[in-house]
């Protein structure tokens, strides 16, 4: 699979563990930065990830900053966009069996990396579901169109 990969400064540490995991995996990285504690803002690097995603350069993208939050804002203001804010396992088994959310937001403030690496392997391992969540998808793509 093709992961594209961005951070912000607050997710810099967390980068290269994460990187190392994917390739350990076999995914392919593709890799947008930041490349220092050096202060950036985050929608520059969640939209590079996400316009990734939508032109399916990658399949799938995870995202770091220190909350996850402002990275999911910014990425789901892209249309074809599903991010979702994991902080745990189960929210990642959620977020991709029954949201087919192709974006992977992550916290490095007041997070184990541990945890954080479990939960991109979930996102990265769980297809959707479809069925009856498929119904709710499209009706969060019709909210693009609003």
């Amino acid at each position: 699979m093709r992961i594209a990969f961005a951070n912000d400064h607050r997710g810099f540490l967390l980068r290269n563990q994460i990187i190392a995991r994917l390739k350990k995996r076999g995914h392919e990285v593709i890799d947008f930065g930041s490349n220092s504690e050096a202060a950036v803002d985050y929608p520059d690097y969640a939209s590079k990830a996400c316009r990734a995603v939508v032109t399916r350069t990658a399949d799938r993208a995870v995202l770091v900053c220190g909350t996850g939050i402002g990275m999911s804002i910014a990425a789901n203001k892209i249309p074809g966009i599903r991010c979702a804010v994991c902080t745990d396992e189960f929210g990642a088994e959620m977020a991709r069996t029954h949201n087919d959310a192709n974006v992977l937001a992550l916290r490095s403030t007041h997070q184990n990396p541990q945890t954080n690496l479990a939960i991109v392997d979930i996102f990265l391992d769980r297809d959707f579901a479809a069925g009856r969540h498929q119904i709710r998808v499209n009706k969060i793509r019709n909210l693009e169109r609003f």
